[in-house]
């Protein structure tokens, strides 16, 4: 007995894991398969006969109407990503393989959800660019910044300052309390030092216990001076009651700024970095 092929196909369709969309010229869903529901929360026949546009994640309308041209004018699109809002309001990313159908009249896609995957993708370039322990930006990325920063310095005729801060005795809190009690200190240390600066500048940890923080549109040497002595006061309050008996150590700072001391990031690392030791030597005798 034949296979009755016509009568099969929607049964097929309807047990894909991924969606099929038909959608007409004007962006109106003709068809959708069962899978919607796992992927956008509404059933088909809520989607039906709606426009797949009121669905569309706002920031993503721009590249979505792009990639809708470029199908709709006879270029199949197999790898276009973008955003979607289901019904509950999280957000699905999804990876599209669509093309117009002249003799149907419609266009044809079909949508795999792939929010598993850009979350993995999103934490690989998260710990690509960033210190494992205390999610501060890493050498790799602070160097990116730095490298911008100076380049955006030059053509505007302004200011970055780079600071260079290290944790004054340290080791000894390795030594006497252990390297989990050290770790969770620079935890806070980081958070710190987060919270003396803003969004557009960056804080860095570029080695065991050495941080950078790179300021940029820096309005005056004052300016980097106050950021200093900030910096320095927060670094002095002590640790909460669940850190025990550690103290907060001290902290050296030294200062480095485009274009006084100098007009590329290694010299400037290097000017800081020596900037830093002169003040450590400075508490040394001092003590």
């Amino acid at each position: 007995m034949p296979v009755d092929l016509q009568a099969l196909y929607p049964k097929l369709i309807n047990l894909m894991l991924d969606t099929v969309f038909v959608v007409d010229k004007d962006n109106q869903i003709v068809f959708v398969s069962d899978a919607c529901e796992a992927l956008l929360g509404y059933r088909a026949s809520e989607l039906t006969g709606t426009l797949i546009t009121n669905y569309m994640h706002p920031d993503d309308l721009a590249i979505t109407h792009a990639s809708i041209t470029r199908v709709m004018n006879g270029q199949s699109h197999i790898d276009f990503r973008n955003r979607y809002v289901r019904k509950d309001g999280a957000v699905v990313h999804i990876l599209w393989a669509a093309f117009w159908s002249e003799e149907v009249g419609a266009r044809i896609g079909v949508a795999r959800n792939v929010t598993a995957l850009w979350q993995a993708e999103a934490e690989l370039q998260f710990l690509a660019h960033h210190d494992s322990l205390t999610e501060l930006a890493n050498r790799s990325l602070f160097n990116e910044r730095l490298d911008s920063a100076l380049r955006a310095a030059h053509r505007r005729q302004n200011t970055v300052a780079l600071l260079f801060v290290d944790i004054n005795d340290f080791k000894g809190i390795n030594d006497v309390h252990g390297h989990s009690a050290g770790d969770r200190v620079l935890y806070n240390i980081a958070r710190r030092l987060e919270g003396c600066v803003r969004e557009t500048d960056t804080v860095a940890r570029i080695g065991g216990d050495e941080f950078t923080v790179l300021l940029t549109d820096i309005q005056s040497q004052d300016a980097v001076s106050a950021k200093v002595e900030q910096i320095l006061a927060v670094m002095a309050e002590p640790l909460g009651a669940e850190f025990g008996e550690i103290k907060m150590p001290s902290c050296s700072i030294g200062v480095a700024c485009y274009p006084a001391d100098g007009d590329d990031a290694d010299t400037l690392l290097s000017h800081a970095d020596s900037d830093m030791y002169r003040i450590k030597r400075q508490r040394s005798v001092g003590r």
